[in-house]
């Protein structure tokens, strides 16, 4: 039954608020050990509990579990919005969710292991660089820089991997390219992300119920549109090359006939 006027808008937007909040449930759900914890870390820090070696120790908890958990968890949470933004809204979200978390967990997993490696790399020397040697700060700064742009890069691996079939390789090759390329829509998705979780730290049970999935949803819209952008650029050229080359073409094919009349010509003399 299809409802109309004010009460069709109250159930489409009540439908979106459901696939939405279950989405998020299901992420929340298979990233439990790791947001597990992240709450410990987070209760530690807040009632100042805990010494340096607790706070080590889960440190190295998060960066165990997160490729484990939080990275397959996000690339099926981004199966699922990527089918929403390309227009197909009446998909199975219990379905495609678990189909997306089985189909990309290995590249997710290994994504996960490098993505966080380098993080820890980067975090260390940001530390260093930035408090214990005054003279390199620039180094720091710089490090910085590159942990931000790492850090924006897992947009667009997470919508790589859910929209294309590429190698591991090729995927993590090209979320660096396209963030490069195209760093203004990246970008965008940073900021917008940004004023979300400002949002959900005013309102944290809003993380429980749509934050993560907005964000995936903010993620993979601006990397379609880049991706349409890019395909039409592609198509466009592809399009001048054609009629470039038939112009090529009629021109040869001009210069035969006229050598062909040429050769008539003479021998007629």
């Amino acid at each position: 039954m299809e409802f109309k006027g004010a009460m069709g808008g109250l159930y489409r937007i009540t439908e979106w608020i459901s696939r939405i909040a279950f989405s998020n449930i299901l992420w929340a759900l298979c990233s439990i050990p790791f947001l597990f914890v992240a709450f410990m870390k987070i209760l530690m820090l807040g009632t100042n509990q805990g010494g340096p070696n607790e706070q080590i120790t889960l440190n190295w908890a998060l960066g165990i579990l997160a490729p484990f958990t939080v990275f397959p968890a996000t690339a099926a949470l981004f199966t699922v919005v990527r089918k929403w933004v390309m227009g197909n809204t009446d998909i199975g979200t219990f379905r495609t969710f678990f189909q997306g978390y089985k189909e990309n967990y290995v590249k997710s997993m290994l994504g996960g292991v490098i993505y966080t490696l380098l993080f820890v790399i980067m975090y260390v020397d940001v530390t260093v660089y930035m408090t214990q040697m005054a003279n390199f700060k620039i180094v720091g700064i710089l490090m910085l820089v590159l942990m931000i742009i790492l850090f924006v890069s897992m947009f667009n691996f997470f919508s790589i991997v859910v929209h294309y079939q590429m190698t591991f390789k090729e995927v993590v090759t090209n979320s660096f390219l396209l963030t490069i390329a195209r760093p203004f829509r990246v970008f965008s998705t940073l900021i917008g992300s940004g004023v979300l979780v400002y949002i959900g730290l005013r309102y944290p049970a809003l993380y429980f119920i749509c934050i993560p999935t907005l964000i995936a949803m903010l993620a993979f819209f601006n990397f379609y549109a880049t991706y349409n952008k890019l395909q039409l650029q592609v198509e466009k050229k592809k399009l001048a090359d054609e009629e470039a080359a038939a112009l090529a073409n009629g021109e040869s094919d001009e210069e035969e006939e006229t050598r062909e009349n040429g050769d008539k010509d003479l021998k007629r003399i």
